[in-house]
């Protein structure tokens, strides 16, 4: 018999794990960019990588670029999860009203956020008003469709039960539908953060002066390989950083879940 490993050594395994991983990847990145199969001014080596990037925030032009898409990236992804969030819980508590939303909402979700990019700057210009709509409108439509799905998913047998105990609507959603729903709201705010990202890439190459992907366009016009993985790293590490700490605040909030 097995003993459950206990959380702090459940969590080394996992981080030597990782760590592994990414010395196998960093290790393979090495000798591809040394062996000559790929030219070496398209592929920079870890080191090469590393000193671009170390450069970049000497500079100052990390910081700048890092606090922009920060802004923009948070400032919509906030509008977006809180309207994705209260839609979801909508539809899914009101059957009627999910008759109503749902086919709108399932046309909307094929149309990706870099298709808007034209349509939002002829309305709101080049300006940060249409990057964080566009940010918004992505982070809305993937939250809500795991908000939605999490709240159908409760049993309305619970719901009938503590409405014949006499619970007013606001105890109903506060003591039953929210903590029945909490892992599935979590998981889709771990997933729009993720989404997020993804718009505010499609965001600043429709037109921005600073930012993550802007300068990965700049760099990409220049041939600036070395600074464009530095930028591709920065932007990975960013998602790693957001959704770890996502989870980490979902263990302390949402402590009655296994997921």
């Amino acid at each position: 018999m097995h003993a459950t490993p206990s959380p702090p050594g459940r969590y080394r395994g996992r981080l030597g794990a990782a760590l592994g991983v990414a010395g196998a990847v960093l290790t393979l990145w090495y000798l591809l960019a040394r062996s000559g199969a790929v030219a070496p001014g398209l592929l920079p080596t870890p080191a090469q990588t590393a000193a671009a990037l170390a450069d970049s925030a000497r500079s100052g032009a990390l910081a700048a670029d890092l606090g922009a898409s920060l802004a923009r990236a948070g400032q919509g992804f906030a509008l977006g999860a809180v309207v994705g969030s209260a839609l979801g819980f909508a539809t899914g508590y009101l059957p009627r009203l999910s008759a109503a939303v749902t086919p709108l909402i399932s046309f909307l979700r094929p149309i990706p956020a870099i298709a808007l990019v034209p349509l939002a700057t002829a309305w709101f210009g080049i300006g940060e008003t249409a990057k964080r709509l566009l940010i918004a409108y992505a982070v809305l439509l993937a939250v809500w469709l795991y908000v939605h799905d999490g709240v159908s998913r409760v049993p309305v047998s619970h719901l009938r039960a503590a409405r014949s105990l006499g619970a007013p609507l606001h105890r109903r959603f506060t003591e039953v539908l929210l903590p029945a729903a909490a892992p599935a709201l979590l998981a889709a705010l771990r997933y729009g953060a993720s989404v997020a990202l993804l718009a505010l890439v499609a965001a600043e190459l429709g037109g921005a002066d600073s930012g993550l992907a802007y300068r990965l366009q700049v760099d990409g016009q220049f041939l600036r390989v070395d600074r464009m993985f530095a930028g591709l790293l920065v932007l990975g590490l960013l998602g790693v950083t957001i959704d770890l700490l996502l989870a980490a605040a979902g263990r302390r909030l949402v402590h009655w879940s296994t997921s």
